[in-house]
């Protein structure tokens, strides 16, 4: 467990290295609406064994989780209406990542899945140059609402469920335009027949929308790790 500050905010973390000396490429994992739980670590211990930093955010606050089975609104709900206070809360922990010793501070990037995929948008959205790349696996589209977007220079790379009801095609549109007016280095791959969580084995209530593709999750990973290969060249 890693803890960090977002000001007076106690966060923990999870790390996951090698333990090989020198400094490495960190990729920041952040949790979907209840919290950083078995399947963040799992990814965190995931990137270790390919010879990077994996850091498992947390975005709620150190003891603040709830229930991967429920409904988690009460949690995301606050984050969702305070787009800047998530903004501040995801730098926090690239900040935290760029002070550890095990970590090459010029080669971080960020993945994120359902509400953690929004995050990753965030820390794209928020012009930092000190992420490489933004993996958002079957996110959340919704812009900030926080004035003009500024320009992105983070890489960001989308993979979506077509059939997803939380990001519709008309949504997938919007968050194209928004990445190409601010100068973003993009990419979208739409998974035809997945719908939302489809790399959570667990996920099986199709009549919301909501279900495991073995298919789309295998190629989801495949093209993440292609991905981070690139940005961290």
């Amino acid at each position: 467990m890693f803890e960090y500050k977002d000001g007076a905010t106690v966060c923990e973390g999870y790390v996951a290295s090698d333990g090989a000396p020198g400094r490495k490429p960190c990729v920041l994992i952040a949790h979907a609406w209840a919290g950083l739980f078995d399947q963040e670590r799992a990814k965190a211990e995931e990137f270790a064994r390919a010879g990077y930093v994996g850091f498992a955010i947390d975005t709620y606050g150190k003891g603040v989780r709830g229930n991967p089975a429920g409904d988690n609104s009460a949690l995301m709900g606050p984050y969702l209406q305070d787009r800047a206070k998530l903004r501040q809360r995801l730098l926090a922990a690239v900040d935290a990542a760029k002070t550890r010793p095990d970590v090459d501070p010029s080669k971080i990037a960020i993945i994120g899945y359902c509400f953690g995929g929004l995050c990753a948008l965030d820390v794209a959205r928020s012009g930092t140059s000190d992420v490489k790349g933004a993996v958002s696996l079957h996110g959340i589209f919704a812009p900030p609402g926080l004035g003009a977007q500024g320009k992105v220079k983070t890489k960001v790379l989308v993979l979506h469920g077509w059939d997803d009801p939380m990001a519709k095609p008309n949504d997938v549109l919007g968050l194209a335009k928004e990445m190409t007016e601010a100068g973003a280095d993009w990419q979208i791959h739409a998974y035809g027949h997945a719908m939302h969580a489809f790399t959570v084995e667990a996920a099986n209530a199709p009549e919301s929308g909501v279900k495991y593709d073995r298919n789309a999750d295998k190629r989801s990973s495949a093209s993440t790790a292609a991905f981070l290969k690139e940005v961290f060249e």
